[in-house]
């Protein structure tokens, strides 16, 4: 059989499959019994295994155990018409734990249900009644006295050997990956875990978790080229959500000097391994901080939900060591630089005209409006980010290219920024808050001068935001971290679409 469900949907043999499951159905359909929603399993395969696997075969004879208990037939080995075993998986494990043995026999389970036995198939969900015990092989088994089928699958599952190998397939069919893949289920679980993590995290340190707008009348907080859509009531162009981040803020003029968003973003850029059109962020920002008290703060979040997702701070990803345990490095661009492509001197990564002709070997065409700064952050990405393995902030990014960071007080034209990289890949963007109005409004207008010379990822002029400031916002600190990116790291996944349960693909011809 193939592996290929797209293949097999148009194969004959799949397609006659399908039509004997529809019959079978049309056949429960006439004894009133397809589809059921009255049986309520009580129990976990999970939960059975780590409770009973250490009993002997004795002690589980002289003390039974009641079970009720659903799941998906995964296999069938029958020995006649007399008995049969079968293995069910439930939601409860990731790992062969969510899994266990159930063995029908004709005295035990009565005739009908094992004639009916007989005809389910590889993927139908079954409810079981029965005691637990183990066989010669010493594996905890059920040992029914009542059989339903609870689900009818009309679709025959790939091969229990090969799984579903076409990767495209995977991802467009997540429902058939979850199901046949341990592997998928644990990436996910671990996400989960991650999350639910960086939430306790946050509201242990005091954070208020809030919900800001996904449709904006101007797409800001970050700069990236938005989605754009029309909302016909209002008769007004409108914006997904490129970053939450002008919205966060203006809750810190309100007052909520903590505040949280675990986000979806949607920003209309490319599609790569490392990219998804619609991606998830966590975005905090914390009154009376800076920058330093943010990376101290970032390390910790990310350090504590690698623990509680994956059981430890040192991972392994791509074969390599990767130690979250350790103090995070802390480089300035032109470091980077030096350390990561020696054998530019500082006159040349301080003339501007010398990085441009640099720029070209890379194929890069930087804008006409771009400094000094934003050209050496350019060369920065094409020398040494691929190279940041270990998590390092970058830091002191120039004012050109931080629109929304707070200026240094000490070093002209840089600002109290930094971003996170590992495995050559950012992970997280933060700084210390620019909270004069009118320094902000100066930034602004940059941006639409640079917008009208044809960048088309500067932002707007916000004048509601400038507004908010005008109120008086406190000091603060703000981040964002890429909770995929984050955990294609904790998971060791190659491929940001690995992590997204759903990712976005081309239509199916």
């Amino acid at each position: 059989m193939t592996t290929d469900i797209q293949e097999q949907a148009a194969a004959p043999d799949e397609n006659k499959i399908i039509a004997e499951r529809r019959a079978k159905l049309a056949a429960l359909r006439e004894q009133g019994v397809a589809f059921p929603n009255d049986f309520r399993p009580e129990h976990k395969a999970a939960d059975l295994h780590a409770q009973y696997d250490g009993k002997s075969r004795e002690e589980l004879e002289e003390n039974p155990v009641h079970v009720v208990l659903a799941g998906r037939m995964m296999l069938k080995r029958e020995a006649g018409k007399k008995a049969a075993f079968a293995t069910l998986q439930d939601a409860s494990g990731p790992k062969a734990d969510g899994r266990i043995q159930i063995y029908a026999t004709l005295d035990l389970t009565g005739e009908a249900a094992m004639a009916a036995l007989h005809h389910y198939d590889l993927g139908d969900i079954l409810g079981v009644q029965g005691t637990l015990f183990k066989t010669k092989t010493d594996e905890l088994t059920i040992k029914v006295t009542e059989l339903r089928l609870i689900t009818k699958s009309l679709r025959p599952l790939p091969d229990k050997f090969h799984g579903l190998a076409d990767q495209e397939t995977k991802y467009r069919q997540r429902y058939v990956d979850l199901i046949m893949n341990e592997e998928t289920r644990r990436t996910f679980k671990a996400r989960t875990a991650a999350i639910s993590s960086i939430r306790r995290f946050m509201e242990k340190n005091e954070f208020m978790e809030v919900e800001t707008p996904m449709l904006h009348t101007i797409p800001g907080g970050a700069a990236a080229k938005p989605f754009i859509t029309h909302h016909n009531a209002l008769d007004m162009q409108m914006f997904l959500r490129i970053a939450p981040e002008l919205y966060l803020k203006r809750l810190v003029v309100g007052g909520f000097d903590r505040v949280f968003e675990i986000n979806r973003n949607f920003r209309n850029e490319g599609v790569s391994i490392r990219h998804n059109p619609e991606f998830t962020m966590m975005e905090f920002y914390a009154a009376y901080t800076d920058y330093k008290w943010l990376m101290d703060f970032t390390e910790a979040v990310i350090r504590q939900a690698a623990i509680d997702a994956h059981g430890t701070a040192t991972l392994t990803y791509g074969g390599r060591e990767l130690d979250l345990a350790k103090p995070f490095h802390r480089l300035t661009i032109v470091e980077a630089i030096n350390k990561y492509a020696p054998g530019y001197t500082a006159v040349q990564l301080n003339d501007a005209e010398f990085i441009k002709e640099e720029l070209k070997k890379f194929g890069v065409k930087p804008f006409a409006t771009a400094g000094l700064g934003a050209l050496q952050l350019a060369l920065f990405e094409e020398t040494a980010e691929a190279q940041l393995w270990e998590p390092t902030y970058i830091i002191d990014y120039p004012v050109e290219v931080s629109p929304l960071a707070r200026a240094s007080d000490t070093v002209a034209g840089i600002t109290e920024r930094f971003e996170l990289f590992m495995v050559g890949r950012e992970i997280a963007n933060g700084f210390s808050e620019l909270n004069d109005a009118e320094d902000q409004s100066a930034r602004f207008l940059a941006q639409v001068a640079a917008k009208d010379a044809g960048d088309e990822e500067a932002m707007f002029y916000d004048a509601d935001y400038i507004r908010a400031l005008e109120y008086g916002m406190p000091p603060a600190g703000g981040c964002g971290i890429g909770i995929d990116r984050l955990m294609m790291i904790i998971t060791d996944s190659p491929n940001i679409r690995d992590v997204l349960l759903f990712p976005h693909l081309r239509r199916e011809e």
